[in-house]
């Protein structure tokens, strides 16, 4: 997203970006995240793309089960990681 405000929109052009630091950082043990438009839409994309950290704001705020919300999160950025892997 652009920096300033919550509630933002996935910029779906970010995925080759991550891709590509991925490919740059190899096997060393460096952290991509992903700042902005996380949720159940995306998270999934973002992960199979090469991000391993996430921070979601206004999607999990609008959950009724915050918990509930968190482990979808983590199933669907698990369950792209085992599929790209």
């Amino acid at each position: 997203v652009n920096p300033g405000f919550g509630g933002q929109s996935f910029v779906p052009a970010m995925l080759d970006k991550i891709t590509r630091v991925r490919a740059l950082i190899g096997g060393r043990p460096i952290d991509i995240e992903v700042d902005g438009g996380i949720s159940a839409e995306t998270i999934a994309g973002a992960a199979a793309a090469g991000a391993n950290l996430f921070v979601s704001g206004s999607s999990l705020a609008k959950s009724d089960d915050l918990a509930k919300g968190i482990d979808e999160l983590r199933s669907l950025a698990a369950d792209a990681v085992a599929q790209a892997g």
